[in-house]
């Protein structure tokens, strides 16, 4: 009897025990495959330093990044690593791991081809490589992750053809492989994959097809995302099959023909609608809001014609209307204006006509209005006046006439009202309410009587037009306190004293056409500027004084007159050439006579003074003086500036011209009124709206994207600062003083450059040792500008806490953004905190920008992706922000 007892009870000890045994025995050969993966990644950051087994505690289900299953084996189930800094080899040993089903490697700098042998791993369903330096071509050998349901290879360098036997992936949900390096013609493989619902192939320039007319075969598909990929042919009849589409983004490519007209009824549950720039034609896609789920509309810039129903009235849930730059026609649907979630109306550039109705009162989300450039007409509503989140109204180049409502700008966020060109009358009504207003244009109307005295409490209005009325009585004396940048009364009758800030400040064209007017500088001089004859003792010393003035001016202007002659033609040295790539008449003389110390915009940098000079014309060309120039040839120089030439994007300043001697050059360039926005971020009250510093982020990511990558030949542009982003009337930022290395030539270039890149915190630090000229330098240069724009703070500031040591806005963000909740003390204290979300999101891709590894820095065309993303964002507080299109047109 003892012995049986003894039996069983050996029995039941190893019964309990052979599963623990069993246990500790899986549990240390997880763990070792998890150390013999680390082995080859390269950690610099010491994120995995928890993968350790130098304590019993430390159990590998709680080291960083791994989770494990649920069950008593406690099996590694997944995987996720992303933005670690991580490189080195992703080693094949994962996939002894029997249960993983999850691999996350995003956002790291893993560098090498896409890891075939990763389809070892049997269990694996999400495979997750975006974001890191892949390269190479797909090999036909992807067929083998037959297991995957997540496959993400974008962001990366990918290249060559999309190979056929991707189409084997029958298990696949989602395919990214948007922003690579693709191309040639997408082969017919995606209708086997008829479990997919997200499909993107965004961002791929060098993909030259048609799409595919099997994609149609995707019941299932969600999202379709083909935008930037130069796909070219007609829209598909077969789209009209997915049924299940929420998302469809066809926009900037080269595609022809109409819509198929089956299509936008077909797509019941579409949220967003996209195929803007592009070259489609036909009339309205009628049926779209069927599902009455559409959020965002977006058809602009194509060719299409014709009315647009009322049946968009239907679309109760839509925000965004772009239909800008088309050939549209007939009356503007009534229904539109009044939609209750509706924000945004983009409609200018197309031949509308119709009125705005008083139910605009009822549009109580709406913060944007563009329609300039059609046929409007009746008068403008007193319901406008009623919406509180209405920050831009833009009417400029309609038909409305009338008086202006009182109430015109009682919105508190308004900033931007461009009603010119019209036919407006009556006076302009007391804008007391809109203390936000930074643009005023009401130029070319009938205006009457005297300008409101309240203009001059507005503490933001920056650009005024009032140009081309019938406006009488004089010019508001507190308008000199303002900064105005644009200040344009001419052809009124106006009358009285000028104040003289606005005369020295400003173009005297901007005043012409008001004969009543007089100050200094002007045709007219008023009576208390008359010389006081007191005593003839001091009307003698007066005219003494003024009399040796006259004789001394004389001489200089003779002396350097004659010093310009000798100069001109008195050798071979002095001899000028110019070349005009616009009609601009004008003369070498003209500009060198123009070229003085009234008319010096500064320094322009270490590569040389601009000047504004004005031209017979009138008009205002921006003129910059390069000395020390190199040894380029006189025929090198003009094939180098020509190539400069004839770069066309409007976040581009055009060069108007040149002209050059053996000593200096000086490039003509396009004059803009509004300054750097170097200048701007350095007034001591600078404040400007999110959505106004978003979009001139856009615009500036967007500049140098296309001198990277667009323009042929590619360019760099060496020398990004905010002091070299120029701002038009509307805001509209505009990159200068662009691929001077081509012109100056690359040994005088990095000489000039040279003495700056100490100092200045614009240039990433790897240059100090490599002097190697790359898209990474400029990529950085403006991850700085887009960290002051979030900070409000310029680039190179003194830190108070630091004895004055110079503490640069990179040094100073990343500093702030280590400590606990320090994000938040970056951002600038003057936006509301309903926008921090936003603003966290463009810090974020600052940071990226500026990474001390260049290898791990997007490019300009990922930040315009990036940064485009942050505009759809929502942000609203009890200001109403804007999130969309500040730019400000006078």
């Amino acid at each position: 009897m003892a012995a049986t007892t003894f039996c069983t009870y050996r029995f039941l000890l190893l019964c309990v025990t052979f599963p623990m045994l069993f246990n500790l025995s899986s549990a240390s050969s997880e763990g070792d495959i998890l150390l013999s993966f680390k082995s080859s990644i390269e950690d610099s950051k010491k994120a995995l330093s928890s993968w350790s087994n130098t304590t019993s505690s430390n159990h590998y289900c709680n080291w960083t990044g791994i989770t494990c299953s649920t069950t008593s084996s406690l099996s590694v189930i997944s995987i996720n690593l992303q933005n670690l800094n991580l490189s080195g080899d992703i080693s094949p040993s994962i996939c002894d791991l029997p249960n993983l089903s999850y691999l996350n490697l995003a956002d790291n700098i893993f560098n090498q081809p896409i890891p075939l042998h990763l389809s070892q791993c049997s269990s694996l369903e999400t495979l997750n490589l975006s974001n890191n330096l892949i390269w190479g071509t797909i090999p036909s050998q992807i067929s083998q992750f037959t297991s995957l349901r997540v496959l993400d290879l974008s962001r990366n360098h990918i290249e060559g053809n999309i190979p056929e036997s991707l189409g084997s992936l029958k298990n696949l949900q989602m395919l990214n492989m948007g922003s690579n390096l693709l191309s040639g013609s997408v082969p017919a493989v995606f209708g086997n994959l008829t479990k997919l619902e997200v499909l993107d192939l965004s961002q791929n320039p060098y993909l030259v097809s048609e799409i595919p007319e099997d994609i149609g075969k995707l019941g299932n598909l969600k999202q379709l995302l083909l935008q930037s990929s130069s796909f070219q042919g007609e829209i598909p009849d077969s789209l009209v099959g997915l049924s299940s589409l929420t998302h469809l983004d066809l926009s900037e490519n080269n595609l022809t023909g109409g819509l198929p007209k089956a299509l936008p009824s077909s797509l019941k549950n579409m949220v967003s609608f996209d195929i803007s720039q592009n070259k489609l034609l036909g009339p309205f896609p009628n049926g779209i809001c069927k599902g009455q789920g559409l959020i965002h509309l977006s058809l602009h810039t194509n060719t299409f014609t014709g009315s647009i129903p009322n049946t968009i009235s239907e679309c109760k849930s839509l925000e965004r209307f772009q239909v800008q730059n088309n050939g549209f026609s007939g009356d503007f649907p009534i229904a539109l204006w009044s939609l209750p979630k509706i924000k945004l109306i983009r409609a200018e550039n197309n031949r509308f006509s119709g009125q705005i109705p008083e139910s605009i009162s009822g549009a109580v989300q709406l913060e944007q209005v563009q329609i300039d450039n059609n046929s409007f007409g009746g008068k403008i509503p007193h319901g406008l006046g009623f919406v509180k989140s209405l920050y831009r109204f833009s009417a400029s180049l309609n038909r409305f006439y009338g008086e202006l409502p009182p109430n015109f700008c009682d919105s508190p966020v308004m900033s931007i009202v461009n009603l010119s060109h019209n036919s407006l009358s009556g006076q302009i009504p007391e804008p007391k309410k809109c203390r936000k207003l930074v643009s005023l244009s009401l130029a070319d109307n009938s205006l009457t009587g005297d300008m409101p005295p309240s203009l001059a409490e507005l503490p933001v209005l920056t650009y005024l037009d009032l140009s081309d009325n019938n406006l009488t009585g004089s010019i508001p004396q507190g308008l000199q306190n303002l900064k105005l940048a644009l200040f344009n009364v001419s052809f009124n009758q106006l009358s009285g004293n000028v104040p003289y800030s606005l005369i020295s400040g400003l173009p005297a064209s901007f005043l012409e056409g008001n004969p009543g007017l007089c100050g200094p500088g002007l045709p007219n001089s008023c009576s208390d500027d008359m010389p006081k004859h007191h005593t003839g003792g001091i009307t003698t010393l007066t005219c003494a004084l003024i009399s040796l003035a006259f004789v001394v001016g004389t001489a200089i202007l003779v002396g350097g007159f004659i010093l310009y002659r000798r100069s001109c033609k008195g050798n071979q040295v002095g001899i000028w050439r110019s070349v005009f790539f616009y009609p601009l008449r004008i003369t070498e003389h003209d500009l060198l006579i123009g070229m003085n110390e009234k008319s010096s915009m500064g320094n322009g940098g270490v590569f040389g003074q601009v000047f504004a000079v004005s031209l017979p014309s009138g008009e205002l060309v921006a003129v910059k003086k390069l000395v020390n120039f190199g040894n380029q040839s006189s025929k090198s120089l003009k094939t180098e500036v020509k190539t400069l030439a004839k770069i066309r994007h409007k976040n581009v300043v055009k060069i108007l011209g040149f002209c050059h001697s053996d000593e200096s050059v000086f490039l003509i360039y396009e004059y803009l009124h509004g300054g750097s926005l170097g200048d701007l971020i350095s007034q001591q009250n600078f404040q400007l709206q999110w959505g106004v510093r978003l979009r001139i982020a856009i615009g500036v990511a967007q500049g140098l994207a296309y001198l990277h990558k667009d323009y042929v030949p590619h360019l760099l542009h060496r020398n990004v600062k905010s002091k070299n982003i120029l701002l038009d009337a509307n805001f509209e930022p505009k990159l200068t003083d662009f691929a001077l290395d081509r012109v100056v030539g690359e040994a005088a270039f990095q000489s000039i450059l040279n003495s700056e890149a100490i100092s200045s915190c614009y240039i990433a630090p790897e240059y100090g040792y490599s002097k190697k000229a790359s898209e990474q330098l400029d990529v950085y240069s403006f991850g700085v500008i887009l960290l002051e724009l979030v900070s409000g703070r310029q680039a190179e500031q003194t830190e108070q806490t630091e004895s004055s040591d110079s503490l640069d806005i990179v040094k100073w963000v990343r500093r702030k953004v280590n400590i606990t909740n320090g994000v938040h003390q970056v951002l600038d204290p003057k936006v509301p905190h309903t926008c921090h979300q936003e603003m966290v999101g463009a810090l974020d891709i600052a940071l990226r920008c500026t990474s001390v590894v260049p290898e791990k820095r997007p490019s300009m065309v990922e930040v315009v992706r990036g940064l485009q993303s942050l505009e759809s964002k929502t942000c609203i507080s009890n200001l109403h922000q804007p999130t969309e299109e500040p730019s400000i047109p006078v």
